[in-house]
């Protein structure tokens, strides 16, 4: 006997970061229905993502090309290359800043503990790329964890090993954020990183 289409369509999208059991069935009721057409263009548009979409060759962000647009442009410095850990921190760079240079995205972060290690980073394809494109900084936008800390060491001696000149995202106070709200570890990251006033 077949399973019921039903409860395909429950587990399918428990999938989901953050999509429990209740959360899937409210999504499967509302495409069910009251949005049949949003729901066939959902699956055609996930069937297409599956089967097309790949890894950039020169930065492993997302693309459906052999290079992704970022690595195509022409309009992109190719001098400053921001390393980061997801594909996701690309997309949040793109959103909210006028960064023009290019991107390196790593796909993870340094744990020797989880066996994670350079060539599991992709550091090999990194330092060619910091060897042949003429890359004078990299920006090293890992997270704050103590993997992303370590990972961040680790790029910095990579760039260093080259004379390759390096900047780290400044981290601390969120802007409108209360110092009484902030917690204990980002407000001491916040004091020691301080810079002088303009």
């Amino acid at each position: 006997m077949s399973a019921d289409p039903f409860d395909e369509l429950l587990e399918a999208l428990r999938c989901l970061p953050g999509v429990g059991a209740r959360s899937a069935q409210r999504m499967a009721l509302q495409l069910l229905e009251r949005d049949r057409d949003g729901g066939r263009r959902l699956a055609d548009a996930l069937a297409t993502a599956m089967r097309d979409i790949r890894r950039c060759r020169r930065c492993r962000n997302f693309t459906s090309d052999e290079e992704c647009r970022i690595c195509r442009s022409d309009r992109r410095s190719s001098e400053v290359l921001c390393v980061v850990e997801s594909p996701g921190d690309v997309l949040a760079i793109e959103a909210a800043t006028a960064f023009d240079g290019r991107y390196f995205v790593l796909l993870g972060r340094l744990s020797p503990l989880d066996g994670i290690g350079p060539e599991d980073l992709g550091l090999d394809l990194l330092g060619e790329r910091l060897d042949e494109e003429g890359v004078a900084e990299i920006i090293i936008a890992t997270n704050t964890t103590v993997e992303g800390e370590a990972t961040a060491q680790y790029l910095r001696e990579m760039a260093e090993s080259r004379s390759i000149r390096t900047s780290r995202l400044a981290q601390g106070v969120p802007l409108g954020g209360e110092l009484e709200h902030t917690d204990r570890s980002t407000l001491a990251h916040a004091f020691s990183s301080r810079l002088p006033m303009r």
